[in-house]
């Protein structure tokens, strides 16, 4: 199975021109377009997207900065690093996150009961990839989740660090915003009714960072089994392959995402306000074959081993509550999506994955 890619321009065309307020002034064609991205997340929890606002310049400029960065010594690297806001704020050092499928029994055995040809790798121990964060958009004044809304760091020697990381942040989060309208229409509920929640949100630009060079064995297991926990996530095309997803129906996927093209995957927070409808998409990056086959292809020009994935995690607003909206309250799965405010849910899930509590935790 292919996914498609959706082309985000002429939807964009229709908001220029008619500044639409309800799904019922979108015309057929749109309405079918809005359709497929909600059918598409809903059966992949994934989906590609041509955003023209979101060029492959835009993109390569972006990692060319964080290869830089990766390259940089582990010294000056863990001066970016902010344990005790849980690693929302600068550089997570490798050896730091934990892959879901390590901690969560529930998780384990649904994977033995896998078909082995479609189970994940098995990681060894936390993930050996470093992850930068960086806060994208505005935080709201008052917020009973300060730690979740914290000011970004910037490393020091890199002048053009915040343009860089605000430009290629805000154009992924305005394709976030498109698709998250899109898929609203596509499900049946207000054009408005995640976009809405995402106002103010702890949207974050989270690049990883993994060294091939020490790490390049097929086999690598750099993010291990595991969902996103916030609304959609979105990535730009990395330089080296890897990442692996896994459709509804349990069947494991190689993603390849074109030149000029955005991966937008499914989270928990938008399995939470569809009620299930929608199940946040598992993932996995791991070297396989084609990720050594870009890795003799950089050597043999020069150019950095360091894998950079420049994921974009878009979020509800942290004081806003998470439940089931509109016709999904009623639907069968509803109880199984309690009310919950979307802070708490975040800060129960980094508690899992070994990312909160820092300063009770060593590692």
């Amino acid at each position: 199975m292919e996914i498609p890619v959706i082309d985000l321009a002429p939807y964009l065309e229709s908001l220029e021109n008619h500044d639409c307020a309800d799904k019922n002034e979108l015309d057929l064609s749109l309405k079918n377009l809005c359709s497929e991205v909600s059918r598409t997340l809903r059966d992949t929890g994934a989906l590609l997207v041509k955003d023209p606002r979101c060029t492959a310049d835009d993109n390569d400029r972006f990692l060319d900065m964080m290869e830089m960065y990766f390259e940089m010594p582990d010294e000056f690297k863990r001066r970016q690093e902010r344990s005790h806001l849980h690693y929302q704020v600068g550089v997570t050092p490798e050896g730091v996150e934990v892959p879901r499928s390590l901690v969560d029994e529930e998780m384990q055995e649904k994977l033995k009961a896998m078909p082995e040809e479609f189970q994940p790798s098995t990681p060894t121990g936390p993930d050996p990839k470093w992850r930068y964060m960086w806060r994208v958009g505005s935080r709201p004044p008052v917020t009973r989740f300060k730690e979740l809304n914290s000011e970004p760091v910037i490393p020091d020697g890199f002048p053009t660090w915040k343009d860089t990381m605000d430009s290629w942040g805000n154009k992924m989060i305005s394709a976030i915003e498109v698709v998250a309208e899109m898929a609203a229409v596509g499900f049946g509920l207000q054009k408005d009714a995640f976009t809405s929640l995402m106002k103010q949100g702890p949207h974050l630009l989270a690049p990883t960072g993994s060294d091939l060079r020490r790490h390049g064995q097929i086999g690598t297991v750099f993010a291990g089994y595991h969902y996103d926990l916030n609304f959609l996530t979105i990535h730009g095309r990395s330089r080296f392959p890897g990442l692996n997803i896994w459709l509804r129906n349990g069947q494991k996927m190689e993603v390849k995402v074109p030149v000029g093209c955005l991966l937008i995957q499914t989270g928990k927070q938008l399995e939470w306000l569809t009620g299930g409808d929608c199940i946040a998409g598992m993932h996995e990056v791991v070297v396989t074959d084609r990720t050594v086959d870009a890795i003799k292809l950089s050597l043999s020009q020069n150019r950095s081993l360091w894998r950079v994935s420049s994921t974009l995690f878009g979020h509800i607003a942290s004081d806003a509550v998470l439940k089931p909206l509109g016709h999904f309250g009623s639907s069968p799965l509803a109880s199984k999506y309690p009310p919950v405010c979307a802070g708490e849910f975040v800060e129960q899930e980094l508690s899992v994955i070994n990312l909160k509590g820092k300063k009770e935790v060593a590692s």
